[in-house]
């Protein structure tokens, strides 16, 4: 997992302090989004952002995306799920210049896991209203449809206010770590070079400026399916190991499971969410 570890500080030193971008993918018609900080946030270990669905209304309560594994509560076990737990975790939100406007901070822990995917969702205190009208911070959009493959994307980080500019490469049938299988991963193509503390960080389509996945891992020393290290694998069960490679969960599953009022309901219809 991309978790802030002792290495990442030294990490970011060495890779330096600005990612090299991918050439852009949009096509002639098409404007390529502003993509900044604003709507990001820091969490003590993570990265995250304040995200809404597009039927969201200004008055339902905030939503912030992150990973399950930067969970307060530690990493959830394989096949365990997290619904509507108490929390009062804050986070730093950030301005399009990355830098903090306000300290947020979660009524709950609406949703966790990281079977089929490694995703949270925590509820926050305020209104999308609220955050707008107090601090002039828009919440991210998140899209209702699945990524596609070639788009120009960023990754970016309110941890370490980093941005990294690649493609989505393709999509993973099954990505295996450790005691954790993760379904239709997205693989970045290698300009996304994500360190520690990029985990929870939300993947923005250049074109739409929405949210399409979120960033979660990467192979970093070559092992096969161990933690950090995670291989792919094909529905026939072949096994695919890329040192250097990055990976984010898609985040358009997460629509169809966020109902009125910012509630998580796992019975929606197209909610394939994982259950308790």
């Amino acid at each position: 997992m991309n978790k802030p570890l002792a290495g990442a500080v030294l990490s970011l030193l060495l890779t330096g302090a600005a990612a090299t971008p991918a050439v852009a993918q949009t096509s002639a018609p098409e404007r390529a989004a502003a993509v900044t900080y604003a709507g990001t946030v820091a969490l003590s270990n993570c990265s995250g952002s304040v995200v809404r669905t597009p039927g969201s209304l200004p008055d339902d309560p905030a939503l912030v995306l992150s990973n399950g594994h930067c969970l307060e509560t530690g990493f959830p076990a394989a096949g365990e799920v997290l619904v509507n737990r108490a929390s009062s975790r804050s986070f730093s939100l950030l301005n399009a210049s990355g830098s903090k406007v306000a300290t947020l901070r979660a009524s709950k822990i609406a949703y966790g896991t990281m079977t089929d995917t490694d995703v949270s969702l925590y509820q926050l205190t305020k209104t999308y209203a609220q955050i707008q009208s107090q601090y002039g911070i828009a919440a991210l959009t998140l899209n209702d449809a699945h990524p596609v493959q070639g788009a120009s994307i960023k990754v970016v980080s309110g941890y370490w206010k980093r941005t990294y500019s690649c493609s989505v490469d393709g999509f993973v049938y099954r990505l295996k770590e450790g005691d954790w299988t993760w379904k239709d991963s997205v693989r970045y193509t290698s300009s996304c070079n994500t360190i520690g503390g990029t985990s929870g960080s939300p993947v923005i389509d250049t074109t739409t400026g929405r949210v399409v996945a979120v960033n979660n891992t990467g192979n970093e020393d070559g092992q096969r399916c161990t933690e950090n290290n995670p291989c792919e694998v094909d529905a026939a069960g072949n096994v695919t190991v890329r040192q250097g490679i990055n990976y984010a969960q898609e985040t358009y599953i997460l629509v169809p499971c966020i109902g009125p009022g910012s509630q998580i309901d796992l019975n929606r219809p197209g909610c394939t969410l994982p259950k308790p």
